[in-house]
């Protein structure tokens, strides 16, 4: 009851004229965020927060908070029209995003992106109206044990992502985790595998080896088969362009079950909307009756990801606002704009401070209604875009993919290693080598890495420590079971189609 007084009166206030204007601004700015890669909601936060100050608090942290989810609408455009992930948490979108494009239905997966988002933004939201106190006390008991089973089990994951040969997928996955080790030791400080060169002293930049690998490689691919003929085939009518009804049937189970993971995921610190993401389509092509078309252009391989990422945002708020912990770089940059506004994120702040903290809750509803009425409508002027010639398509691909890895660091550099991974990207795809598996490696390894170790220490290096903490022996039982059950799957798989070509 008292949250739902103190979401009527957050809306009374988010409703005046200026906080809606806020929330558009911020929105639309999110959403073009999103769709360039490279520049993200972290980088525009931070470039966009000194405009704020001038601003009451509420009106202010409502159009960063409006940046901050708008941009997870817009991550999902690149991936799907031009296998280009601008963030991590794209590229499990980019599967069967990019492949539902290829076989001209952009417009759907567009639309089913846009309607998952939705959905899943609105659930997390509720959940965190109403469930914030309940979620965040679980949360804080949740230590580098619990992280570390969590990362295994995402790690092992990857099998599923290895297409017909898992002994390529674990090499991918093995190539990624030590392509991800590059840097400075994040516990000893000591630099590893740099070879002299200060540049990879920071550790490879994913948004050059996630562009190269993905939409590098592909540019090269479709140049090499080149036939004169368009590469995509975009429908005229507007009916083709919108999820049918068979869509949004197929997809709703996706999008129900991402939601609920993306929340709970995005309430513990540190895990994010990659592992929300990447957790919920292994869920889905697991127990999907076509699980056999993902990869290939499923659409509920599309809304499970989407869904996971948006319904995270609700989920990392729970943290923040709750117990002042950011779970990721953007929740970071909005807990120094709440500091800086003088406010004290923690126990306490809903109490202190409920004329700020319930019109930004409320702004996020009306902000995921105003992102469907901008995002739907533009769905056919995005799959419109396929309907460019290759030949002036592909060069300006390049060029988006070169600006994008430029603008992270500014660095020369990135722009070299965003060449070298589009040649390792271009014969990955000649080797029938999958490169989702080496991607999500990168990214979560470290995660990993920083958990098992922060483990250790913990424990004095008693290795028990993962067993005798239950969530964290739930999760690595899971990661065994999978393992196991994919291999034993394959394994029959294999013998049935010998069977076949005896008899």
């Amino acid at each position: 009851m008292e949250a739902l007084q103190g979401l009527a009166g957050g809306f009374a206030e988010a409703l005046t004229l200026t906080n809606l204007f806020f929330v558009l601004v911020g929105v639309t700015a999110g959403t073009l965020v999103g769709i360039l890669p490279g520049l993200g909601p972290p980088a525009t936060i931070a470039i966009l927060l000194p405009l704020t100050i001038n601003l009451e608090p509420a009106t202010g942290l409502i159009m960063l908070a409006g940046i901050y989810y708008g941009a997870k609408y817009g991550g999902s455009t690149t991936s799907i029209l031009l296998n280009i992930p601008g963030e991590s948490a794209s590229v499990v979108t980019c599967l069967d995003g990019y492949a539902m494009a290829r076989q001209g239905r952009a417009g759907p997966a567009l639309g089913i992106a846009a309607i998952g988002s939705f959905v899943a933004g609105t659930i997390g939201i509720i959940g965190f109206t109403f469930l914030a106190p309940l979620i965040a006390a679980v949360a804080i008991n949740i230590g580098p044990p619990e992280y570390a089973g969590i990362m295994v089990f995402a790690l092992t994951s990857v099998v599923l992502l290895a297409g017909d040969s898992v002994l390529k997928g674990l090499l991918a996955a093995l190539a990624g985790l030590l392509l991800a080790t590059v840097g400075i030791d994040i516990i000893s400080g000591a630099a590893r595998y740099t070879f002299g060169q200060t540049e990879f002293l920071d550790g490879i930049e994913f948004i050059a080896l996630s562009i190269g690998v993905f939409a590098v490689a592909e540019v090269m691919i479709n140049v090499e088969q080149k036939t004169g003929r368009p590469i995509f085939t975009v429908p005229r009518r507007l009916r083709e362009l919108m999820p049918t009804r068979q869509d949004l049937k197929q997809s709703r189970f996706a999008i129900l079950q991402g939601s609920v993971i993306g929340f709970v995921i995005g309430a513990l610190p540190g895990a994010g909307s990659t592992v929300a993401s990447f957790i919920s389509y292994t869920v889905q092509k697991r127990i999907s009756p076509n699980r056999e078309s993902f990869g290939k252009g499923a659409i509920d391989g599309v809304a499970a990801p989407e869904a996971a990422n948006n319904s995270e945002t609700g989920g990392a708020l729970i943290p923040l606002f709750s117990l002042g912990i950011p779970g990721s770089g953007t929740t970071a940059i909005l807990l120094g704009a709440l500091i800086l506004y003088g406010l004290d994120p923690g126990p306490l702040l809903f109490e202190e401070n409920p004329d700020i903290i319930w019109p930004i809750i409320a702004s996020m509803y009306l902000g995921n209604v105003m992102l469907l009425v901008l995002n739907l409508p533009l769905v056919p002027v995005f799959a419109s875009v396929l309907r460019i010639p290759y030949h002036l398509l592909y060069p300006g691909i390049l060029i988006v993919c070169i600006v994008g890895v430029y603008s992270v660091r500014n660095s020369i550099f990135d722009v070299v290693l965003l060449a070298v991974f589009g040649l390792v990207g271009y014969f990955m795809r000649k080797l029938d080598v999958p490169a989702a598996p080496l991607v999500l490696a990168f990214v979560l390894g470290p995660l990993a890495e920083r958990a098992v170790r922060q483990s250790l220490i913990i424990s004095q290096n008693d290795w028990t420590i993962f067993l005798t903490r239950p969530v964290a022996a739930v999760f690595l039982l899971l990661a065994l079971l999978l393992l196991g059950g994919s291999l034993v799957g394959r394994g029959r798989a294999a013998r049935k189609e010998v069977l076949e070509v005896d008899t």
